[in-house]
């Protein structure tokens, strides 16, 4: 009876010492297959790409898209786009253009989507010079400090007699702090603008040198300097087209005229 017992008892330790065996495996498998899928550069996983950037850079990626060049995924972070190796091993500020048929910037057709989005974003909080027989919009990206910004302002009547709507988003250059961690006066100036009873008329009189009244109202100016940054902008005026393009610098009516016939 007691050989028995022995007999039985070692049949269930072995058949214990089995199964957990074989659940060491597995768990080591799927540890090795998962360690596998993080390091290998051939393999794209967003979520881990994303969890790896923010780790080692602090920036949030908000979508991955896959490029023609192999290995190398297109991020879409809160400041801006970078490429990025698909396991996060290798990091690209820069620009990246495809030579195959004709010189293209890879990254500019996700940057145009991005542009367009965030003007739906902003509609409402946009200020507006309308043209009366209006033909184009230009969202233009403005500093009450900037001299070409100014020198643009001043030909609106130009712009608008040409069928070209204006619209401003707020981007002080300064930033939205300053050193000590405080409000930018340029912040402060172009959030006065946006609060007034009539911004159109107080942008018109700050870029003419002339006082604006200290106001305070919940304006997302901040957003749109964020935003402005995330789809290029690195100056003022930086113009915004309908196609979601972007152009960069003061546009003198005619030629500006000219180019949006030529979209």
């Amino acid at each position: 009876m007691l050989k028995k017992i022995i007999i039985v008892g070692a049949v269930a330790l072995s058949a214990t010492g089995v199964f957990f065996s074989m659940n060491e495996v597995a768990v080591a498998n799927s540890a090795s297959t998962s360690h596998k899928l993080e390091s290998d550069p051939t393999q794209l996983n967003s979520d881990l790409l994303k969890e790896k950037i923010k780790a080692k850079l602090g920036l949030t990626v908000r979508k991955v898209e896959t490029t023609p060049v192999p290995g190398i995924a297109l991020l879409i972070t809160n400041q801006g786009l970078f490429y990025s190796s698909y396991n996060g091993d290798y990091f690209i500020q820069g620009k990246v253009y495809s030579l195959v048929s004709e010189v293209t910037d890879l990254a500019e057709q996700s940057l145009s989507n991005m542009r367009l989005e965030g003007l739906e974003v902003f509609k409402d909080d946009m200020i507006e010079y309308k043209a009366k027989d209006e033909k184009y919009v230009v969202t233009a990206f403005t500093d009450i400090t900037c001299g070409y910004c100014r020198k643009m302002h001043k030909q609106m009547d130009d712009y608008n007699s040409r069928g070209i709507t204006f619209r401003y988003l707020a981007y002080p250059r300064s930033g939205i702090k300053d050193q000590a961690g405080n409000f930018s006066q340029g912040f402060k100036d172009l959030r006065s603008v946006w609060c007034s009873e009539d911004p159109a008329t107080a942008l018109t009189k700050a870029k003419n040198s002339q006082n604006v009244a200290y106001r305070v109202c919940d304006k997302p100016i901040e957003g749109q300097f964020n935003f402005g940054r995330q789809v290029g902008v690195n100056g003022t005026p930086a113009l915004v087209l309908s196609n979601g393009m972007m152009v960069p610098g003061y546009q003198p009516p005619e030629q500006l005229e000219q180019l949006l016939k030529n979209l």
